[in-house]
């Protein structure tokens, strides 16, 4: 026999054995009942609280994320932005530096014309003035011939020929001397290599020398047995006018007169370069004809120095021109390359952002089959696959459907 107190009154009362095995059978099933109902529902709102705070810390993570990509949208679109104004800042900068260097050249160009055009003028004009100074001097040709011809029946061989060294000499001082102060013209005294000639000739301007004539003279008298031609001298003069560094030589000859080619004015010397023969009327026009020509000369070697100078000055600027836009060109790749590399990382970041929600997407999916699952929980299926539990689970229902069977009869 058990004895049982009851707990609302305290009265103490015994039952068999029987009687008390059945109820704590029905105090146990109801027990396990409550505590599987109260297990049920701590599970079932764990659940939905961590499912609740995974979403909120989910939305959370990907609001940030959201935030934070926004923000560096944001600066890179500014960061497009600077590159594009100084792309376009670049273009306009080059725009005007080629304006300008166009219209300084075309300014260049007219003052270039402007001088070619005063230049030629100023030629015509020279060359008018020593049109005319010639045709005074052929004036007074006929007058000298006569004078020659005389000169030359007087004198013996080498009177003949010193006389005619004195003569240009004397004439020299006359006509050219006085216009030409700054001018050399002496005679050639250096006999150091073998040989001289009879006079020099030098003169210069602005410390360049621009002119050099190495003068033979040459004469014989009419009855003079052995008959010299000019070209006999040809070779020592060239080999004087060389060894004294000459860059003209001139033989003043009064040989072969009855050659017409010497008496038709000045001749080039046959087979030799910058050599003249001239007949003794022509000795001071061919030196003034070789200055002016030699001066002509020099100004164009001058002209020539400055148009190379200029041409170098078009070259730098071409130069610096291609220099700025393979730089230009260059930088504007770079800007491109850095431009494309910045989209492609927002691709990538969208890309990324896009795997984040695909994954908060599918963990909510997983809480949602979780949630699905505690609720479709039940006590047979809690027992199913364990008979021990079955039985005792079936045993508690047909206890209490017996004792509830009297009651609500």
């Amino acid at each position: 026999m058990k004895e049982l107190k009851c707990p609302k009154c305290g009265s103490v009362f015994t039952v068999d054995e029987a009687d008390y095995a059945s109820i704590v059978s029905q105090v146990r099933n109801a027990e396990f009942d409550g505590e599987v109902r109260r297990r049920i529902a701590e599970l079932h709102a764990r659940q939905e609280a961590e499912q609740k705070a995974a979403k909120a810390e989910a939305e959370q993570q990907y609001q940030k994320k959201l935030f934070e990509k926004e923000q560096s949208l944001g600066a890179k679109d500014n960061e497009i932005l600077r590159l594009k104004a100084l792309v376009d800042a670049a273009e306009e900068k080059k725009k005007f530096e080629i304006q300008a260097a166009l219209a300084a050249k075309e300014s260049e160009i007219s003052g270039l014309k402007a001088q070619s055009e005063l230049d030629r003028k100023e030629a015509q004009l020279r060359e008018r003035s020593l049109l005319d100074q010639h045709k005074r001097e052929l004036d007074a040709k006929d007058e000298q011939v006569a004078f020659y011809k005389d000169f030359k029946a007087r004198k013996s061989t080498k009177g003949i020929g010193e006389s005619l060294e004195q003569y240009c000499y004397k004439v020299y001082n006359q006509s050219l001397r006085p216009v030409m102060p700054n001018a050399i013209f002496d005679k050639d005294n250096d006999a150091s290599e073998g040989s001289k000639g009879d006079f020099i000739f030098r003169d210069s301007e602005d410390g360049t020398e621009y002119i050099s004539i190495m003068f033979e003279m040459k004469n014989e008298n009419d009855t003079t047995a052995t008959k010299h031609r000019n070209a006999d001298f040809f070779d020592k003069l060239d080999k004087d006018r060389t060894k004294k560094n000459c860059e003209f030589a001139v033989l003043v000859s009064m040989l072969e007169m009855d050659n017409d080619m010497y008496n038709d004015g000045i001749v080039v010397a046959p087979g030799y370069d910058k050599m003249y023969v001239v007949r003794p009327e022509n000795f001071i026009p061919l030196i003034t004809l070789l200055v002016q020509t030699s001066k002509k000369a020099l100004e164009y070697r001058k002209e020539l120095v400055v148009a190379r100078r200029q041409s170098y000055d078009v070259t730098d600027f071409e130069d610096n021109l291609a220099k700025f836009k393979d730089a230009f060109g260059r930088n504007y790749r770079l800007a491109c390359e850095k431009f494309k590399n910045a989209i492609d990382e927002i691709d990538k970041s969208i890309n990324h952002l896009q795997k984040i929600k695909e994954a908060l997407i599918g963990s909510e999916n997983n809480l949602r089959l979780a949630n699905d699952k505690a609720e479709d929980l039940s006590i047979k299926k809690l027992t199913r696959g364990n008979p021990t539990m079955k039985a005792k689970f079936d045993e508690a229902r047909e206890k209490k459907a017996v004792k509830e069977g009297p009651d609500n009869q």
